[in-house]
This record gives structure tokens, sequence and C-alpha cells, in this order.
């Protein structure tokens, strides 16, 4: 089966494309960049020029595909807005894969989004799905609410460097599961006839407050955390700030997402129908505890073997003066 994956140099995206591979299938994947997705080539995808809000590059990029993996969403940074990737290139590439015969529609959504409709993000994902159960697709809709690997930027480095952890005070707590388990869905969906035209929640075994994942850091780390707590009011004002420059609206728009995590509900739903559907073992979902222990039990190996290193060296370089020292003179 020939497989197209969109956002595939993404942190969700790459996983999807490495799986897929793995698993034997042809991976081709539409970038904007070939330069960022050379890796992607390195491990065995054929990559394809194109942008979701150009449709004219659609159709070469679907040309002979069976399924579609949709996992792109517009970065903070783009130049490009939400609305013009999350919707409208979002339409537009489920209009092509509909004309195109797609066989198999798999989208990544986000939990609970239809609860948010003041959340440009949310909203437009929950238009998005709309859209596509409306399309005559054969889809499958995943909604995942958090990854574990954004918690090493947020927690574990800060902690390791002596920064500040910034933390906003009523936070909602997190069902986090690594993009791989949720790769691992996203290619699952393309074989388990029992996953089309459904929706299903994709999270992680638990809901993890910042404080819980603050004090299992400091636990695997040894260290203490600093924190700083930021009000909500103040991410308030700083997207009422950002909404006025057009180059910072993504920003603003990223920065509403903070109104669901003030809620202060947990980001969490169950998870044994989708484990079912699936016929995937719970057991083998990537926790929490284990993905950070692993992390800090590889970097405070690193940060031992650079330390001694370092006291090699220094030993070397005193061990040298000392000779100079007592060496002769004539």
């Amino acid at each position: 089966m020939k497989l197209l994956v969109i956002g595939a140099t993404g942190t969700l995206g790459r996983q999807i494309a490495r799986r897929a591979l793995d698993e034997g299938y042809e991976v081709r994947c539409l970038v904007r960049s070939q330069k960022k997705a050379a890796f992607l080539r390195e491990w065995g995808a054929e990559l394809v020029p194109g942008n979701l809000c150009k449709p004219e590059s659609l159709p070469p990029a679907l040309e002979g595909v069976s399924a579609v993996i949709h996992a792109a969403t517009a970065r903070a940074t783009d130049s490009l807005s939400i609305r013009q990737v999350d919707w409208q290139g979002s339409v537009n590439l489920i209009q092509a894969a509909k004309a195109a015969n797609v066989e198999r529609f798999i989208y990544l959504s986000i939990l609970d989004a239809e609860k948010y409709p003041k959340v440009p993000l949310l909203e437009i994902k929950r238009c998005v799905e709309h859209y596509l159960a409306e399309s005559g697709l054969n889809y499958t809709i995943l909604r995942p609410c958090g990854f574990l690997q954004g918690l090493i930027g947020q927690y574990a480095i800060p902690m390791l460097e002596g920064q500040s952890i910034w933390v906003m005070g009523t936070a909602s707590p997190t069902a986090y599961m690594d993009t791989q388990d949720i790769a691992k869905f996203a290619i699952q969906a393309l074989k388990v006839p029992e996953t089309e035209n459904k929706s299903f929640p994709v999270v992680g075994s638990r809901a993890w407050s910042a404080d819980e994942l603050i004090q299992l850091c400091e636990k695997l780390s040894g260290r203490d955390a600093k924190i700083t707590r930021v009000p909500i009011g103040v991410v308030r004002f700083t997207r009422q700030v950002t909404q006025f420059f057009q180059w910072t609206w993504n920003i603003a728009d990223r920065l509403a997402f903070a109104e669901v995590i003030a809620t202060g509900k947990p980001l969490v739903a169950p998870m044994d129908e989708t484990y079912t559907a699936f016929g995937l073992d719970p057991s083998d979902t990537t926790t929490v505890e284990s993905y950070l222990q692993e992390y800090f039990e590889r970097i405070m190996k690193k940060l031992r073997e650079l330390d001694y290193d370092k006291q090699k060296k220094q030993k070397k370089k005193s061990d040298k003066v000392d000779k100079q020292r007592n060496y002769p003179r004539f």
C-alpha cells in the first residue's frame, strides 16, 4: 500500500512515517522544504514537493496513493496562519483525496476540540472533523492531547540547567502519550475495519499535573526544581498584545489554548474501547514514568562521563604544570 503522510517533518508526523516504513509501507511525504525533510529520504521515504495551501500541488502527490495520514498543523512561527493551514489546507487535502479516490484517510485532531469553540485551533480541528465525516471518505479520527516529547523541553531540560520551570497556576492535568505510540495507532487504523468512520481518543493512562511532573523529575534527576508560576491573566494580556500584529497572529492563536489549560479540568479519556477496536495491548504503551526515567538515566550518565573527562583533562594539565616546575634549568 502506498501511503501519503502530511506533516512528516513534525514531532508526530516523523514517527508516523518511521512506523509506516518499518512495517513495510511505501511511504510518500508531502514537503515544503526538501532540505529540512532530507532525513525522511534517508529513512526510505519518497519526497514530493507541495503545500496544503496550494491545491494544485496535491493531485500529483496523491497519484497512486491508497491512504492519507494527515498530521500537519501550523507552527507558531509559520508565515501561514492556523486558518490557512489547519482549515483551508485540510479542506484542500480532503477534496483532493476524494477526487483521487483515496481508500483511507486518517486525521490527527485534538481531544475535546468540540468543547472550546472560542479557541481558534480547537474550533478549526472540530470543523475539519465534521467536514471529513461529511466528505464521503473512509476516515478515522484520532484525538491525542499531549506528547511525552514535550515534557523534555518543558520540565527536564530547565531542571538540569538550573533554570525556572514555567507553570500556569491552574494548569489542567494532561494524559500525555509518546508520539511513537500515537503513530502505532495511526498505522494500525489502516488495517482494522472496526476503526473506519469513527473517532477515538488516543491518550495516556492517566492525567499528570504540572506539580506531579516536577516532583517526578526531581526524584529521577536528584535535583531541586526552580518554579515560576504564571497567572492566567498574564497569558491573556500577552495574547491581546500579539493579536495587534499580523506576524504574531499564530502565537496569539496558540496562546488561546491557555484557556483550555486554565480550566483545571483533566485532559484525559477512557481508552478501553480504543485499545479493543485497534487490537493493541495497553501494557505496550510507554508511560510517563518509564519515558522520563529512560531520559534521565541516559542524560545523567552522559553528564557523569563529561564530568569525568573534564576532571581527567584538568589532572593532565595539572601534572604537566608540576613537571614543568620541577624540570631542571641550565
